[in-house]
């Protein structure tokens, strides 16, 4: 079967979709390069000493437990440089990176930004990655520290009805799994869950998925690659878990309210749009954005565009009207 006929990208993004695969995608992800993306990816991440100069927000590290019978984590905390006078918003974040690469330190930058403009106080988790680590350890690693967050919400200075798990592509994928976790544990209430171009189903076998087969950012082989270390011969199994791979859960009614962003012109635009539909179905809280030609994580890389500004500010508001930043 010939690849169906892809949406093409804005041409305003283009120059940051050559940016982002000249830049990130340099070595092509498979089973056998896994290591080496990961000590390239490292490369590209700023350590927290230079994204954090000069701005207005304190940092530290801290260990946790972790799951029960896991190893403990490390968590990065950012916060506002001035303490708030009030509890605050908080925000649990998850980075991506097809959970086999990446580092904690990919999403504190949007931290940074978060405590300066709105004084929320972040959590950036490092959960463990597959292969090493098969699928679910990541979400579970995820759902420990929101957990902690909640019970030390009066040390962190943080209001535990105002916390969103957060996270873009593997991060947006983990975000929906920790709300399924919330949910069916009965454990912290989240305010919201904000979903980027998340990273939900297994399977890969939507239009989406094949209409970028070999070519632009995050396509349909990388993927696989990653969604073969994480769960091995489970894949396409009914042995899969909802906390790996959040499309698989049966039921997505009583979930906090998400925000759900993908491009147009992206593998995930598929999956992301039926996770929205789904959240619908069962009378829940869903806000879906699909961008017009945007690539996976074009806000990111392609600031300066007009639908990129558009995608910015979509999920601007909805973070002033979940986490009530004006109340």
């Amino acid at each position: 079967m010939s690849a169906p006929t892809p949406v093409p990208y804005d041409p305003e993004l283009v120059a940051g979709l050559d940016a982002f695969v000249d830049a990130v995608e340099v070595i092509p992800l498979r089973a056998d390069s896994i290591h080496a993306n990961r000590e390239h990816f490292a490369t590209l991440i700023p350590p927290l000493t230079v994204q954090a100069e000069g701005r207005r927000v304190a940092w530290e590290d801290r260990v946790i437990p972790g799951p029960e019978g896991a190893p403990d984590l490390e968590i990065t905390i950012v916060r506002p440089a001035v303490a708030a006078g009030s509890p605050a918003p908080a925000v649990l974040s998850i980075h991506g990176g097809g959970m086999v690469l990446g580092t904690r330190f990919f999403g504190t930058g949007e931290l940074i930004d978060l405590a300066e403009r709105h004084g929320i106080v972040g959590i950036a988790v490092e959960y463990r990655l597959a292969p090493e680590h098969p699928g679910p350890a990541q979400a579970e690693d995820c759902y420990a520290a929101l957990e902690w967050m909640a019970a030390h919400a009066d040390e962190l200075g943080i209001d535990a009805n105002r916390i969103i798990a957060s996270g873009m592509s593997a991060g947006g994928g983990l975000s929906a799994a920790v709300a399924l976790l919330a949910r069916d544990r009965g454990g912290p209430r989240l305010a919201g869950q904000l979903l980027g171009c998340p990273m939900l189903d297994d399977r890969n076998a939507t239009v989406s998925a094949r209409q970028y087969d070999g070519f632009g950012a995050w396509d349909r082989n990388n993927n696989d690659t990653a969604w073969d270390a994480i769960l091995g011969d489970r894949r396409f199994t009914d042995a899969v878990p909802a906390a790996a791979a959040p499309a698989r859960a049966r039921d997505l009614s009583g979930l906090a309210p998400a925000f759900i962003e993908v491009g147009a012109a992206e593998t995930f635009r598929d999956e992301a749009v039926d996770y929205a539909l789904r959240i619908w179905a069962t009378g829940g809280q869903a806000e879906l954005h699909v961008w017009a030609g945007g690539y996976h994580g074009f806000a990111g890389f392609s600031p300066d565009a007009e639908v990129s500004k558009a995608a910015n500010a979509a999920r601007e508001s909805w973070l002033r009207r979940t986490l009530r930043l004006d109340a």
